[in-house]
């Protein structure tokens, strides 16, 4: 009886050290995968790669063939952008990763766009729902800096989520619950659907764009502790700059990217899965209907943290609106970028493993 309990104990023994070892194992591959995320990030001739194939999913998508990347010459022609269009756009990231982030947790909880703004301002989120937004203001920012300059994605804090150090989110964090400040000062309670409509009328209001990032801007600058400049000169009104075509498609193309990254790296962190397996199920259509979403509200976000670049008077169209209204279709749209993004990101990770 005693060596049969003694035998036992060492298969009981045995099998937990191997379940310890998998988990290792399995944490490993999670922080090495997410690194090697992180390079391609930083990859200037990866995000070309990147975008180019997912214009050519956008044209396949819609049944038709994709042309040229960039036409003869098209790699050094120069455009001429706004300048206040551009600050505009810089500092509207942190209210769409709260529109959004909000819209995604009113949908998960049944709860109204108003209480999430409540309870961001109480503190009163939770650690999940906190983790989320501030995933949500990682995302938008990131969707920016390519249409800035492409220089800006070498950054150091041009990162996963997960890596960035604790001073980064909250600079992020504030971003989120400035705009939640901002937002409850006109946003009034009523039905989910109610309030869905009043955003939806605050997103495509360039007025307010304005005076949101103008807010958005100076409480920067407080965090700061520094003096906020004017947030649009006399001079800025009117003026233009040169800014590369090549740069600009780059931007416009790669926000699929940029929401498949960061909604991988928190399902991956939050689920303790490795990108590579999230990927894969992305890639067999075998993800499960929750996480599909997130990637969709993530596709939605960056999206939307783009427009304004391009155009100011973009936000103003019947798509840019709450994800609550969108049609099947539109969200499809945005899953078929996620899906291209996540085929050429687990082939990328499957070969630098190879390699090493």
């Amino acid at each position: 009886m005693k060596s049969i309990l003694l035998i036992s104990a060492v298969i009981l023994i045995f099998n937990n050290c191997k379940e310890q070892e998998h988990s290792m194992d399995k944490e490993e591959k999670i922080v090495n995968e997410l690194h090697s995320i992180d390079s391609l990030l930083q990859d200037e001739n990866y995000a070309a790669e990147m975008a180019a194939i997912l214009e050519g999913a956008y044209y396949k998508g819609i049944g038709e063939s994709a042309p040229p990347f960039l036409g003869l010459a098209e790699d050094t022609i120069k455009i001429s952008k706004s300048v206040k269009e551009e600050k505009i756009a810089t500092s509207m990231a942190g209210f769409y990763a709260l529109e959004c982030g909000i819209g995604l947790l009113s949908a998960q909880t049944n709860s109204t766009p108003y209480n999430w703004l409540q309870k961001i301002l109480d503190n009163k989120t939770g650690d999940s729902a906190l983790i989320l937004l501030n995933r949500f203001a990682n995302a938008t920012w990131k969707a920016g800096q390519p249409f800035r300059d492409i220089a800006r994605i070498k950054k150091a804090n041009f990162i996963s989520w997960s890596e960035l150090p604790d001073d980064e989110v909250q600079k992020d964090y504030h971003q989120i619950k400035n705009a939640a400040l901002k937002l409850s000062q006109v946003l009034k309670p009523g039905t989910i659907d109610e309030q869905m409509r009043q955003l939806k009328n605050l997103l495509q209001d360039t007025a307010y764009a304005l005076e949101m990032s103008s807010f958005l801007d100076s409480m920067y600058y407080a965090g700061q502790k520094q003096s906020a400049p004017p947030f649009i000169s006399a001079e800025e009104e009117t003026s233009v700059k040169e800014k590369s075509f090549r740069q600009e498609k780059i931007a416009t193309n790669i926000a699929g990217f940029y929401a498949t990254e960061c909604g991988t790296n928190y399902l991956a962190t939050t689920n303790h899965k490795t990108p590579s397996e999230i990927l894969q199920s992305l890639v067999n259509d075998k993800i499960s209907k929750e996480d599909k979403e997130v990637y969709a509200r993530f596709a939605n976000a960056t999206w939307k943290a783009g427009q304004p670049f391009r155009s100011l008077n973009r936000i103003t169209r019947e798509t840019f609106t709450p994800f609550y209204f969108l049609t099947q279709a539109d969200v499809d749209k945005d899953l078929v970028q996620i899906k291209a993004a996540a085929g050429k990101l687990l082939q990328s990770l499957n070969s630098i493993t190879l390699k090493k």
